[in-house]
């Protein structure tokens, strides 16, 4: 069985981590499926938006802490080679041009808080949780949870919940800036269909410019952000969609946007 399954409908593109035995922990072979998946689908202009959920009763436990035994005696070029590598999974995760939605089903802890983070939005359902979990085995950080987590609720609660590793629920993940929205655990898979499906038909192009622009806004000067702004702004002002835009802005119609 794949660890990764995926599936596009109607332009939702919609990715489940499955290794639901160990809490969807991330394996060798599930990070590579993750890099390959995450490099076609921000190339796919047929995609207007990305799903990560897990399979079974969790999101995901982050890495496969019973397997990290075996591996305590790598030398340290070997462990910070691999980390290199899987840390483009959240660079990628970020970076794609298109809307990024995690659902999160039960436990997403570590790696698997930080794959939550990178995307662009996050839906809970009520028996979610939210943990760093890297104190409680001796561990610093990785995957950019530190990059994320700060960024969406601040310095002093970033390093509470790193430095103490306690469990967040659901609705204290929506009320600190975690979670986008909370809802009923058996509706979470139907609300993940409408929200992405908002994007479907959308002005895509724009909108993976937009992304662009609002990456550099987390640690660009403002000087950096005009720049940019200005640069896109004239690429996307050529563009189909826009002159879609305008003309059914003045016809009084809804715009029929095609990615270019």
């Amino acid at each position: 069985m794949p660890e990764l399954l995926e599936q596009i409908d109607d332009g939702i593109a919609w990715l489940t981590l499955n290794r639901p035995d160990s809490m969807n922990a991330i394996s060798p072979t599930l990070a590579g499926a993750l890099i390959e998946t995450f490099e076609r689908l921000a190339e796919d202009r047929t995609v207007a938006a990305v799903v990560l959920i897990g399979a079974g009763r969790g999101f995901c436990a982050g890495g496969d802490v019973k397997g990290m035994s075996a591996g305590i005696e790598r030398d340290f070029e070997t462990r910070h080679a691999q980390l290199l590598r899987v840390h483009r999974i959240p660079r990628l995760l970020h970076m794609m041009p298109k809307p990024t939605i995690a659902l999160v089903n039960g436990a997403a802890v570590g790696a698997g808080l930080s794959l939550a983070l990178a995307c662009d939005f996050r839906i809970a359902g009520r028996a979610a949780r939210f943990g760093t979990g890297f104190s409680r085995i001796a561990l610093s950080g990785d995957y950019g949870g530190t990059w994320f987590m700060t960024r969406l609720v601040g310095t002093t609660k970033a390093r509470e919940l790193y430095y103490l590793s306690e469990m967040v629920s659901g609705e204290e993940a929506r009320e600190i800036g975690l979670a986008s929205e909370v809802v009923d655990d058996d509706a979470l898979e139907s609300a993940g269909r409408a929200f992405a499906g908002r994007f479907r038909g959308g002005p895509s192009l724009a909108i993976g410019y937009m992304k662009r622009n609002l990456n550099a806004a987390e640690s660009g000067s403002l000087d950096d952000v005009l720049d940019l702004e200005a640069l896109h702004q004239a690429r996307v002002a050529l563009s189909e969609d826009h002159r879609e835009g305008v003309t059914a802005f003045a016809e009084k119609r809804k715009p029929v946007f095609k990615g270019r």
